[in-house]
């Protein structure tokens, strides 16, 4: 078994205004992210807006941990190693 195969980046930790820690699997978070820019469109970043709403939620995991939700309000992720 190969080094990489021993490790998986498929779960985050997730980071949200007034609850508690969670541990989601990228699956969750895609679905979590997907929702919540359907349901908020003011949330996606200018960069993004042109991008089909895979494409957004896939550059969001990609490149930044964290949507910007607006004053006192935040979601952030963090992707995680669980050893197989």
């Amino acid at each position: 078994m190969t080094a990489s195969s021993l490790y998986s980046e498929d779960h985050y930790i997730v980071l949200e205004t007034d609850r508690p820690e969670t541990l989601l699997e990228s699956t969750e978070l895609v679905a979590k992210l997907t929702t919540l820019l359907q349901q908020q469109p003011d949330l996606i970043p200018e960069d993004l807006r042109s991008q089909s709403s895979e494409e957004q939620v896939q550059s969001l995991l990609d490149t930044v941990c964290e949507l910007d939700m607006g004053i006192g309000q935040y979601l952030q992720w963090y992707a995680v190693r669980l050893e197989k």
